[in-house]
């Protein structure tokens, strides 16, 4: 019994950590895998590095973005952060 006692504190500090730290991580990782899964032709999107462009054309790990300018460039899908609009 005392050595449940004295290790009580210690299982309290994970459970703590984990409703803290662990589980909103991991409940943004999956909306973020979810908002990349759901891209399609013609969204407007902000990749990580600030580019604002629209998807062009989409492959199973990369993104063909089509900036204001016109040009083609071609991304992974884990480089963009969010999906502004979806046309």
């Amino acid at each position: 019994m005392a050595t449940l006692v004295n290790l009580l504190p210690i299982i309290l500090m994970f459970v703590i950590f984990y409703f803290l730290l662990i589980r909103p991580q991991q409940k943004k990782q999956k909306a973020v895998r979810q908002m990349q899964s759901e891209m399609k032709k013609g969204d407007k999107i902000i990749t990580i590095g600030g580019m604002h462009a629209t998807v062009h054309a989409l492959d199973e790990d990369t993104v063909v973005l089509t900036g204001q300018d016109g040009t083609k460039l071609t991304y992974d899908r884990s480089a963009i952060r969010e999906v502004l609009s979806q046309d």
